[in-house]
């Protein structure tokens, strides 16, 4: 029994990081456009799938093939930008939703073209022998997980409370219009948005490929899970993605390993449901308090 748990435990914490990594980049295109990025699970699928190529297939250095997977991200996630958002655009953000669902098909579409339909998978950073915990065997990929996720959430943190361009993130989450009048340039902030979207999902693909495998077509099932747990989290709160990709990976693990496997989605989708009956915005989302407004009271 403390072998299973452990086990679980161990998968929730790495499954959830992948799931809190995809979270906080949808939060942070929320937050700047209050639109959702559907692209955002195609960062993740791009990240594993480049990795696969330069460091699988080619043989480069570790280091360098990171630095120019994170590079290719980057440029995608900033194309993205310039043919989805513009301020006060025709059609609104209906017509961005609908332009980030059509970026995710024909990026997949195009990895498809590059890659081919098979799964695909590179070596583990530390190998594949197991590593002993309580009787539990854990990869080593998984510490990286973990690992990783960690310093690039406390980095992301630091980035958005100490320097000077996520302060104006986080003006321009709270009023664009104000952050304009303030001399902040909306635009680059938006796009920095979607380049540090990209980023997060391409870290995520970088670890958990040698772990979950990638291949073209799973890049929308990945944007909805980190939708779903930024929105159990509390839609806009860095702090509640991380929580609500954790939640929702304990339940998928825990509901799989001591109830069934055919139940892990449904117990999760149900418990999320719940959550947003009686918690619309959230674990960790503003609490709004609903008052009779002073025309009411006047009538």
């Amino acid at each position: 029994m403390l072998v299973d748990l452990v086990q679980t435990l161990f998968s929730a914490l790495t499954i959830g990081s992948m799931y809190a990594l995809i979270a906080v980049g949808v939060t942070l295109v929320y937050s700047a456009t209050r639109i959702i990025n559907f692209a955002q699970g195609e960062f993740v699928m791009l990240g594993g799938m480049v990795m696969v190529s330069l460091y699988g297939e080619r043989g480069w250095p570790l280091w360098l093939a990171i630095l120019a997977t994170v590079a290719v991200t980057v440029v995608a996630a900033a194309l993205l930008t310039r043919v989805s958002y513009r301020a006060g655009q025709p059609g609104g953000l209906i017509t961005v939703l609908i332009i980030t669902i059509g970026a995710s098909m024909g990026l997949s579409g195009g990895a498809y073209h590059l890659w081919g339909g098979d799964v695909h998978r590179f070596a583990p950073f530390s190998g594949d022998a197991p590593i002993d915990v309580l009787g539990a065997a854990v990869a080593p990929q998984s510490l990286w997980v973990i690992g990783v996720t960690a310093v690039v959430v406390v980095l992301l943190w630091f980035f958005l409370k100490r320097t000077i361009w996520g302060k104006a993130m986080r003006a321009c989450a709270i009023d664009r219009t104000a952050a304009s009048l303030m001399g902040i340039r909306v635009g680059r902030t938006v796009t920095l948005s979607f380049v540090l979207a990209g980023v997060l999902g391409c870290v995520a693909g970088i670890v958990m490929t040698p772990l979950t495998m990638i291949d073209y077509s799973g890049g929308m099932l990945l944007a909805i899970k980190g939708f779903s747990a930024a929105m159990l989290g509390g839609m806009g709160s860095v702090a509640g993605a991380v929580l609500g990709g954790l939640v929702f990976a304990t339940l998928e693990s825990f509901s799989m390993t001591f109830v069934s496997s055919t139940l892990k989605e449904l117990v999760t989708f149900v418990v999320i449901i719940l959550v947003l009956m009686f918690l619309p915005n959230g674990l960790l989302g503003a609490r709004e308090r609903s008052s009779l407004a002073q025309d009411e009271l006047l009538e």
